[in-house]
């Protein structure tokens, strides 16, 4: 008779009880926009300042971008 192998974390690994369906049927219960007015990642105090500081470096940034691909497209700004 083989003996049968002890794995102890691998075990418990491959063995784990599936909740996928579980949690699936909550986030299916009110459709697909359920943080619609009120996103996880704004629910904290200082999120929107965070927001706010992201945003205008992004702002900041593409406009930067775009005065550079004006001036390399005209020639304009160049150094003498």
């Amino acid at each position: 008779v083989a003996r049968q192998q002890r794995r102890g974390i691998v075990n418990w690994m491959t063995n784990y009880p599936d909740k996928v369906m579980e949690i699936k049927k909550i986030q299916m219960k009110g459709g697909t926009c359920q943080g619609e007015y009120a996103p996880t990642w704004l629910k904290q105090e200082g999120d929107t300042f965070t927001l706010a500081i992201g945003a205008a470096l992004l702002a900041w940034g593409t406009v930067s971008c775009s005065v550079g691909y004006y001036r390399l497209a005209t020639g304009k700004g160049k150094k003498e």
